[in-house]
């Protein structure tokens, strides 16, 4: 059901494809229908936004991620399993350009890419506005985006001693969350509580 677009038939599993539409872009029609809601992205929504950047500006993947994180007013910041797969298969359909730069990717807008973005900007809902307006977890989702930068930062560049005492604040900020839920907000473990 895929003629033009069934990448299983000439990529590997590291592509993360998901067969939900017969035609090339999977956000090729108006995105409202398509969007993620719950302050998570459809992957129509992150190819969208990626296009819209970089139709500006080459950027890096983490560029990216910072970009849409901006335009959405911090409401919707993409992670890098969800960017860089969708610039892999921008790049696969010839709309973007990937070059290395100092070690880092490069994403820049080919001339098709152009054209595409031109021929359906008008026909895309907005991927960066109302992004997570409803949703409770969205109040957490750059504290635990930088969280995540810092584990990564810690296990790519640690001593084992530096990586075992980060599973160790791991493992109590993990406890200390469950505790929130037990016992309410004013009794974090190993904090003072507030009601005595």
């Amino acid at each position: 059901m895929h003629p033009m677009r069934d990448h299983g038939g000439r990529t590997t599993g590291r592509r993360h494809h998901h067969p939900r539409r017969g035609h090339p872009g999977a956000f090729d029609g108006p995105a409202g229908p398509r969007r993620g809601g719950r302050g998570r992205a459809a992957r129509g929504d992150v190819r969208a936004a990626v296009l819209l950047l970089v139709a500006e500006q080459p950027m890096h993947g983490y560029q990216l991620m910072q970009a849409i994180a901006d335009r959405s007013g911090g409401r919707w910041t993409p992670s890098p399993g969800a960017i860089y797969p969708t610039i892999s298969q921008l790049e696969d359909e010839g709309l973007v350009a990937v070059t290395a730069e100092a070690g880092r990717k490069l994403v820049t807008l080919t001339d098709a890419g152009r054209r595409h973005v031109e021929e359906r900007r008008e026909t895309w809902a907005d991927p960066f506005a109302g992004r997570g307006a409803s949703d409770p977890a969205t109040d957490l989702r750059g504290p635990l985006e930088e969280v995540h930068a810092a584990v990564r930062q810690v296990a790519r560049t640690g001593t084992d001693a530096q990586r075992a005492a980060a599973a160790g604040v791991l493992a109590e900020a993990r406890r200390s969350l469950y505790l929130l839920l037990a016992d309410g907000p004013e009794a974090p473990a190993g904090g003072p509580t507030a009601a005595g």
